[in-house]
């Protein structure tokens, strides 16, 4: 499926999660396609310890489970992506290319899973997703809405009258004032705190 996409190159295949942060620390690829099971290091600790590290790769957690547990645990360590192992080739070929470029990719089933967490109720996280809104600007919060909404950063700029390099400046100060380390974190701290 990807070995014949002129744009994408697989450098590396790892038996486990240990195998695969192994790997990954020494032929850095850009996106790492990750399964939850694994012997040794499942996905979700590989994840994380892939996001620990300085300049971490992008990855999409590739499974066969959507349970809600898996989902909300992957987003949590950091993945930028959640697609099941159903979902068509080509749009899996479509997310690795989006994930590259920044923008986070969700089954639409890892979607409703999200929202059915958020309508489950007031948490000590919507508290903690609140105090640390109010340290945005006004332009960074309606920056952050906007990527809780999904949009890409032309749609952004679009819609806020921005250029694209304005925005991607805005969401770099996001991650940093939200202590995000990708874009589904920041729509995580959005719907966490009722604002999409």
């Amino acid at each position: 499926m990807l070995g014949g996409q002129p744009d994408l190159e697989v450098v590396g295949e790892a038996r486990d999660g240990r195998e695969g942060t192994t790997l990954a620390a020494s032929l850095r690829p850009h996106v790492v396609l990750m399964d939850i099971r694994m012997p040794v290091m499942d996905g979700l600790e590989a994840t994380a310890a892939l996001h620990a590290r300085p300049q971490p790769p992008r990855v999409i957690v590739l499974t066969t489970f959507d349970a809600d547990d898996y989902v909300v645990g992957a987003l949590a360590a950091g993945a930028d992506g959640f697609l099941l192992k159903d979902t068509p080739p080509p749009e899996i070929v479509a997310a690795i290319r989006r994930v590259a470029d920044g923008e986070p990719m969700l089954s639409p089933s890892v979607t409703q899973t999200l929202i059915r967490q958020v309508r489950q109720g007031s948490d000590p996280r919507t508290a903690e997703a609140e105090a640390k809104l109010a340290t945005l600007t006004e332009r960074e919060r309606e920056v952050a809405v906007a990527v809780g909404r999904g949009l890409s950063n032309a749609d952004i700029a679009a819609e806020l009258y921005l250029s694209v390099p304005t925005v991607k400046a805005h969401v770099s100060r996001l991650f940093d004032k939200l202590g995000a380390t990708n874009r589904v974190q920041i729509a995580i701290c959005v719907h966490d705190a009722g604002l999409v």
